[in-house]
């Protein structure tokens, strides 16, 4: 008991004892600012790796596009509803059930 009273009133264990305390709660790089710092690269990675995915699929059907006319025009006639001059266009909604 007494090596513990001695080792509480050593001012370098003293010292040493409030700087971790210092750093691990009440620095500006704390712990829980750490982890917050982890969850949110973990995030960004996260759709760091979708937008390339994305773009790769984009670029895919890009090249499709440039290269195939048949794809082109099927391209065209289901996104932007084109139609040739002598064709009917009818576009079919389906009501969303609640």
């Amino acid at each position: 008991m007494k090596r513990f009273i001695n080792l509480i009133k050593n001012k370098f264990f003293l010292i040493t004892v409030i700087f971790v305390v210092w750093m691990i709660f009440f620095d500006k790089n704390d712990l829980f600012s750490q982890y917050q710092y982890k969850q949110q690269l973990s995030k960004l990675e996260q759709e760091r790796d979708f937008y390339k995915a994305e773009t790769a699929k984009v670029n895919k059907d890009l090249d499709e596009l440039t290269s195939d006319k048949a794809k082109l025009e099927k391209f065209a006639r289901e996104k932007y509803l084109m139609k040739k001059d002598n064709e009917d266009v009818f576009v079919i909604e389906h009501e969303k059930k609640n």
